[in-house]
Formats: C-alpha cells, structure tokens, sequence
C-alpha cells in the first residue's frame, strides 16, 4: 500500500479557482475599449495611457487576475448601495437615462468618439439644507480604509489627483447635454471598503486642470496617429510607476 502525501488543494481553493476562472473568461470576451477613457487621463504617465488607447498588449502576468477582478464587482456593487443611501437621503439622483435600470449612461464622446466618458451620475435636487447648487456631477469611488483616510484628510485633489482630474474633465465635457453642471461643484462621495464610513466632498470646477486633461488628451491621438512614442514619466524604469506599469515590458524594451 502507497500513502499519498502530497498536498492537495482544499475545497476553497478548487471554488476559488473556478470563480476566478469564470471572472476571466468573462473579462477577456468583453470587447477591448477603442477610445481613450477620461477617466484615465489623470494618470502621471502619458506614454502608458498612450499603449493603453492602442491595445498594446500587456506583459506576461500582468493582466487582472481573478482576485482583483473580485474587488472590482465588490466596488460596483458597493457604488449601487451609496446610490440608494444617497437616494433615501432625499437627494435626487440619476444614474442612468429615464432613471431606468436598462438606460444609457450619462456621458460624453468627442473626437470623432476617441475619447469618451461615462459619469457616476447627476444630482438633479437635493434638501434644502445640504445647500448643494444643482445640477451636480456625482462621482463615486471605493478605497481601502489607508487610501479613504488620507481622502478625507487631504481631500480627493491632493490624495488622488487621479480622480480630480476626471471630475475635471466631466464637469467640462457634460456642460453641452447638462448645462449649468460646470457651474456647480461636483459631489465626491468616497466608501471605506473596510468598515463602510462614507466620505462626501464638494469639488469645485478647475478648468485649468479640465484644459490641460483635454489637451494630453489631444497629444495622445497626435502621437498614436504619427506613430511617435510619447515621453516616459521616469528616465529609469525601477521608478515605482515604470515597475508597477502593465507595459513596462514593452516601454522599456524588455518585451516583444
């Protein structure tokens, strides 16, 4: 009689890697983007959003893998529970068109449809003693409790540029289909992944900071469209955005 000793996976691990698998299937059918996302255009790196709006692969093990794809779907589904907490609240929101579950987002496309934006959603009234100027950009985010606590400190401009800069170019781009929405600042609503602690802020509108988005916006189409390779962030690719970057293969000459 042979004894077996080797390890085998236990039942959660044989669940979790079937879920996983699920989450990636479903991941890699959906269609790749084909514009350049605003919501991305704070990113410090151009020639990363620049190999972003061509489709350059990634690196080898660099994709999302199913545990970040969890975290994801957690975030979204945490993003629909502050819409109705806000919504009981009394403040008059709309996420989609006709406020129906099957609408259209709201959002913009210009350049020919190259770059595009969809926002959280509107506030189109609110009670009278929130003092809020309607209507309002709503722009909803999930951070873990270290992220959400230096947001609240600091406030989103200072603590995730990133996510002022889309609010930014939002406000800027939905002017046209929601005039006034420029004129209002915007909602910034932040959710403690860990203990739930809701954070809410006013963001007025920078148009300098909308004008310089909009414009790396317009260098990155330029660039792609000639053929040329936008600047690195860091002349050394141990900088800690060049090491974490799903294409610092390819930027750095590593990759096929």
């Amino acid at each position: 009689m042979t004894l077996d000793f080797n390890p085998r996976p236990s039942m959660a691990d044989r669940i979790n890697a079937l879920v996983d698998a699920a989450l990636i299937a479903k991941r890699e059918a959906t269609p790749p983007r084909t514009y350049l996302g605003a919501s991305r255009l704070g990113h410090a790196c151009e020639r990363a959003l620049q190999f972003e709006f061509a489709g350059a692969p990634k690196d080898e093990g660099a994709d999302f893998g199913g545990q970040t794809l969890r975290i994801f779907e957690i975030g979204h589904q945490l993003e629909d529970l502050a819409i109705r907490w806000l919504r009981a609240a009394g403040i008059d929101l709309y996420t989609r068109k006709g406020n129906r579950p099957d609408g259209d987002q709201f959002g913009f496309s210009v350049a020919g449809g190259r770059i595009r934006g969809h926002v959280d959603g509107i506030i189109a009234d609110a009670p009278a003693a929130l003092g809020l100027r309607t209507p309002a950009l709503w722009e909803c985010k999930t951070m873990n409790a270290k992220n959400w606590r230096a947001c609240v400190k600091d406030g989103v401009t200072v603590s995730k540029p990133v996510y002022a800069a889309q609010i930014a170019i939002y406000q800027a781009y939905m002017e046209p289909s929601v005039p006034g929405i420029s004129s209002a600042p915007a909602l910034f609503t932040a959710i403690n992944k860990d203990t739930a602690e809701l954070h809410h802020e006013l963001v007025p509108f920078d148009a300098a900071l909308a004008q310089r988005m909009s414009d790396r916006a317009v260098r990155i189409l330029q660039a792609t469209d000639a053929g040329d390779l936008l600047p690195r962030i860091a002349a050394s690719r141990d900088f800690f955005e060049c090491r974490f970057c799903a294409h610092a293969g390819r930027c750095w000459g590593l990759a096929a």
